[in-house]
Parts: structure tokens; sequence; C-alpha cells
């Protein structure tokens, strides 16, 4: 139970600009390979550029309220299902650790929301140049979101996620430091995104969200 002993041992729970949850060492070597080793299209080898969104479809999350495949631009997103399971059995290790009764019912107390009836929804991020995502509230479908970071690169530690407050004005920068995560609960004042910074090879990560709408993967 990595994850979850990161959870309980090696975090720290921040209130300023709302409330989040930083984590150290989440993740196996071996999922954190599965992560670097995932074949994502590039999208600025297909004449698209980032407009902002993760969709880079330019909805906002009004728009892509409930759409559980993450938008029109599938391709370029790498969802964990039990499709492609088998190119990611030890993401799937880790999916099935977050659909454990032990690791929900941690979260649930941790941010105050039962998680009991959700569903795990995993994605596999490759931000190349050019990505930027403005601030913005997650849809309240997510009960929980968070990153967790790869940077086996050497990328600059700001290029981790902004942190906004109601103003949207930047409070922090959560350090994209090599299997490192946070986590918060959707809300009204949630605001996060990442500003238009210089990615120079690339920006990998692993998205997690506890939601309301079917995927793959209901917890215990």
């Amino acid at each position: 139970m990595i994850f979850l002993n990161s959870i309980l041992n090696k975090s720290k729970k921040s209130e300023i600009p709302f409330e989040h949850w930083e984590y150290n060492d989440p993740l196996t070597e071996d999922a954190i390979q599965e992560i670097i080793k995932a074949d994502i299209a590039d999208v600025n080898e297909h004449n698209l550029n980032y407009d902002g969104t993760r969709a880079i479809d330019g909805g906002a999350p009004e728009f892509r309220k409930g759409i559980a495949s993450g938008g029109k631009a599938i391709k370029f997103r790498c969802f964990v299902t039990k499709e492609n399971a088998k190119n990611f059995p030890n993401l799937v290790k880790f999916i099935k650790e977050l659909q454990s009764k032990k690791t929900y019912e941690t979260l649930s107390k941790l941010i105050k929301k039962d998680l009991s009836n959700s569903y795990v929804r995993v994605e596999v991020i490759c931000d190349r140049k050019g990505f930027w995502l403005k601030p913005h509230c997650d849809i309240e479908e997510k009960i929980l979101s968070g990153l967790i970071f790869v940077n086996k690169l050497n990328e600059s530690e700001d290029l981790g996620t902004d942190l906004y407050n109601e103003k949207l004005e930047k409070i922090k920068t959560v350090p994209y430091k090599n299997n490192y995560g946070y986590f918060f609960t959707s809300g009204p004042n949630t605001w996060h995104g990442m500003e238009k910074k210089e990615i120079v090879k690339e920006r990998r990560c692993l998205q997690i969200n506890y939601v309301t709408f079917p995927t793959d993967w209901k917890v215990d």
C-alpha cells in the first residue's frame, strides 16, 4: 500500500490558497516507468495548439460536464482503462489500491466527502512545448483531483501546478519534483492551472480523480 503509506506518513496539508495536500513517493519505480513509456500523441505534430484546456477543444468545464472520456481530443489523452490495462500492469495495481476501502476511507476523512460510491479515473499525461492550463475550478463530479509528477528529465520544478486565490492571483506553485503529488477536493474557489512556462522536453504526470460518473474502476 505504497500510496496509502505516502498519504499517511509522507504528506503535509496546506490551507492557502485553499485546502490541499502534498505527498512524497506514492508510486513504485515500475509504475513510473510505465508513465514514462506511455505512447501519447504530440499535439504539436498534428497542427494543433494547446488552448489552455486539458481536452484541447476549448471546452469550459461546464461544456465538458460529466463527459467521462475527457473531451473531443481523446487521442491525445491516455486514460488507463480495462481495454488498455495490459499495457499498464503496475498502474492497474496502483488503481486497485485507490479502489480499496482502506484507501478511499482515509481520503474521505481528509477531504470530508464520501468516496464510497465513487469511481477512480487515472490518466497518464505528457505535456510538451507550448502547454499551458488556464486557471479553472474542477467540475463537481470530480470529488477528488490531483497529480503525481514524474520528473526524470531534470525539468524545472517551476513546471508544477499553479494555485490561485479567488482574485486569480497566483499564490504558489506545487513543485514539479519526481514522484511528488498533490490532491484537493472540488470547490467554488479551488482555482488551479499552469501558466505558460518553458517545457524543454516533456512534462509527465499521472492525473488522479475520484468521480461520480462511471469509469471502469468503481471503488470496492
